[in-house]
């Protein structure tokens, strides 16, 4: 078994943003020269995530509309006690999740035919890694 290791780089101008990551997650995964196995994609923030879905700029809409109504910018979140302003980006994360493992088949991400993967930063404007860790044969 390979196994293959790459470290994103992010740093948003926004608090709240998507960045389609499904095109370098494939030059990842040819750049490993694994041909079947599994693509970890893994957030290493407790602030963003990793989301799979369409690339429509209406369920775009949709998600943050749901993700604020669930998990609203608050000023009185216990958390804020600690001289923090973000508890609503740890509670997005928890909603979306950290990661996403992918299938790897015959040398390509193995995705439905509208899955794209997206980085999502809750609490933007400061550099944030994403690893990416592809294993099989």
């Amino acid at each position: 078994m390979k196994s293959f290791t790459e470290y994103l780089t992010f740093n948003t101008d926004k608090r709240y943003d998507l960045k389609n990551i499904t095109e370098t997650l494939e030059r990842c995964v040819k750049k490993s020269a694994i041909q079947e196995g599994f693509c970890l994609v893994s957030a290493m923030h407790i602030s963003a995530s990793i989301w799979v879905n369409d690339h429509e700029s209406g369920l775009w809409e949709d998600f943050w509309e749901m993700l604020e109504n669930l998990a609203p910018f608050r000023k009185d979140y216990k958390h804020h006690l600690t001289g923090e302003d973000n508890a609503d980006a740890h509670l997005k994360r928890t909603l979306v999740g950290h990661q996403a493992m992918l299938p790897v088949t015959a040398g390509s991400l193995d995705l439905g035919p509208w899955e794209q993967v997206f980085y999502a930063e809750f609490d933007g404007r400061r550099k944030k890694r994403v690893v990416i860790k592809i294993i099989g044969e």
